[in-house]
């Protein structure tokens, strides 16, 4: 049983979590809180409210808050992994329908938000987003000259896609590093709770949600039809992530406690389950090469596991899984998961997760 390094109050329920990716600022850990206000606004509406946390991750896992930034309520948290020689960018969906960009600045150690983006009308909650470009950390150098240039301006910071509690979907393009909505599309009858890249295409986006429907779109194609539909799920899909180092490789989470394996070329088809229990809301691939295999699974209500997919991943399908590790000091809803992407030559590596009700952040080797 894996034992808390740290444990931090976030003071409002913590439902999202990300290191950061950057040479200079691995270190950095961010937190997204979610917390439904009882009293009502002036039209009648629950208030839903946020804060970003920016912790400095120490070396012995202690964690030293540097920061609080105040938003509306935060659903889901991305870096933006983009040239080292530039500051890194996270982005931030929140529950007002806008997606919001800030810089963080490696010199100065401190956030700053520069630029704020409607992709839905205010009653409507952007519930997932993910970045085109998050296959760059494994070319990141550990060992990068420290008197890079560090500079504020972003020629290019790659596209999103962002899922809304409509049903709709919204690609992001940037330009001269500003971020404009290009297209919006109706994607899912119900909640579409996420929204993710092909890493290895990134035409493709792959998009699950309420109705049991995981779908692929093509943007050379447009948004009137999906390329597959995949209707074989039992419970709502809740997560869907790239393999950074695999090609056509994804893992699919649901509520139905299951992370399942598919080649993206045959998406209709399961090449491998492992039931993890609790209901499946994250899923993380090991961002080092070197463990490949490893997935980092939030279980909501049965912590936190790392399972492993035996056999090597490119005969994924002849292979099965074990559990490695697993957390369980999380006492409600185990939400937000992510690796740190330090590397000191451990055979774990460093963790962080966060759970909603009792509004607790864990440091903690997986």
């Amino acid at each position: 049983m894996t034992t808390s390094l740290k444990k931090f109050d976030t003071g409002f329920p913590a439902d999202a979590v990300e290191f950061c990716p950057h040479p200079l600022a691995q270190d950095i850990l961010v937190c997204g809180t979610y917390k439904l206000l009882e009293e009502q606004d002036h039209a009648g509406k629950q208030q839903r409210v946020g804060r970003c946390l920016f912790f400095a991750v120490l070396a012995d896992g202690n964690l030293t808050l540097l920061q609080e930034f105040s938003l509306p309520a935060i659903p889901d948290i991305k870096w933006c992994h983009m040239s080292s020689a530039v500051d890194p960018v996270i982005a931030v969906a929140d529950s007002e329908g806008g997606i919001n960009l800030l810089h963080w600045s490696v010199s100065e150690r401190k956030a700053t938000l520069f630029q704020k983006v409607a992709c839905g009308s205010a009653d409507t909650l952007c519930l997932s987003l993910d970045w085109d470009n998050r296959r760059l950390s494994s070319r990141y150098s550990v060992n990068l000259i420290r008197d890079l240039p560090v500079v504020q301006g972003y020629s290019s910071l790659g596209s999103l896609v962002v899922s809304q509690s409509d049903g709709s979907l919204s690609l992001l393009r940037s330009r001269d590093g500003i971020m404009t909505v290009v297209e919006n599309w109706h994607a899912h009858d119900y909640e579409p709770w996420i929204s993710a890249w092909n890493y290895w295409d990134t035409n493709v986006i792959f998009s699950g949600g309420d109705d049991l429907r995981m779908k692929g779109w093509d943007v050379r194609q447009g948004f009137d039809s999906p390329i597959f539909e995949n209707r074989r799920f039992e419970s709502g899909i809740t997560t869907i992530q790239t393999h950074p180092h695999v090609e056509h490789l994804i893992a699919v989470g649901s509520y139905d406690e299951k992370v399942r394996l598919f080649d993206t070329r045959m998406p209709l088809r399961t090449l491998q389950e492992a039931h993890v229990g609790g209901g499946v809301w994250r899923v993380k691939w090991h961002p080092s090469e070197d463990r490949r295999e490893d997935l980092l699974v939030a279980c909501m209500h049965d912590g936190l596991k790392v399972i492993q997919f035996d056999q090597g991943l490119p005969d994924i399908a002849r292979g099965g899984f074990k559990l490695l590790h697993r957390f369980d000091q999380h006492e409600s809803m185990a939400y937000g998961a992510d690796w740190s992407f330090v590397s000191r030559g451990e055979s774990t590596s460093l963790v962080a997760s966060c759970s909603f009700y009792d509004q607790t952040l864990h440091l903690w080797r997986g």
